[in-house]
This record gives C-alpha cells, sequence and structure tokens, in this order.
C-alpha cells in the first residue's frame, strides 16, 4: 500500500523523539491499550497510550526501554486517558518491532 507522497517539508514537521519507559501498565477493560509513562527529557514524564498489548506479554518489561515516539501530535484523549504523543513501530502480528536506538542515548535525543 504506497501512500500519496509528501514534500520534505511537511515531512520536517514530525518530531521523533527516542523515549525512556518509565512505567507500563494495561489500561483495564481493554484487550490492546498500554498506559505508558516515558521520559522524554523534559520536564516531566509524558503519558502515552498505545494499542501494543497484543505484543507485550509482560508490561513491566517495557520499563527502562528506550523506544521511539511521534512527540508533536494533537493530545488525544483514548477510554478516558490523555495520550501526549505515538509509539513510532513497524510491522503487524509476526512482523511487529518497535524502533529502538542500538545503544544507550539520553532521552529526547531527535530524529533527523
Amino acid at each position: 500500500m504506497n501512500k500519496e507522497r509528501i514534500s520534505i517539508d511537511e515531512f520536517a514537521k514530525i518530531e521523533v523523539k527516542v523515549g525512556t519507559i518509565l512505567s507500563a501498565e494495561r489500561i483495564p477493560d481493554t484487550d490492546k491499550l498500554l498506559r505508558l509513562m516515558v521520559d522524554l527529557g523534559e520536564e516531566a514524564p509524558r503519558q502515552i497510550v498505545s494499542g501494543i498489548a497484543a505484543y507485550v506479554s509482560l508490561p513491566e518489561e517495557l520499563v527502562g526501554k528506550q523506544l521511539t515516539f511521534v512527540t508533536n501530535l494533537e493530545p488525544r484523549t483514548i477510554r478516558g486517558y490523555e495520550s501526549n504523543g505515538m509509539l513510532f513501530a513497524v510491522g503487524k502480528d509476526d512482523t511487529f518491532a518497535f524502533l529502538t536506538p542500538d545503544r544507550q542515548i539520553p532521552p529526547g535525543t531527535g530524529a533527523h
């Protein structure tokens, strides 16, 4: 499935940063949603709601991992929880994978 092409200026609007997971928990009464608290190098951690529960057997195993996030999306309320970003991952089903740096880097480091 090819999507419409965008200009480099449009792409430059997307902010992708590495964040360190501080906590991860299932959102009650949902099958897919996890509530993540993420250190993105800001004053306070961000809450990000993500539909990745099917790919994570124990949410607490995410704690300490560095993953990539889109950080400049408008906040969105999902099942009563405000989400302030989006986990950036690839694939689905058997091909699902997190995008991670190959070594520890400071939280909030931006992609380019």
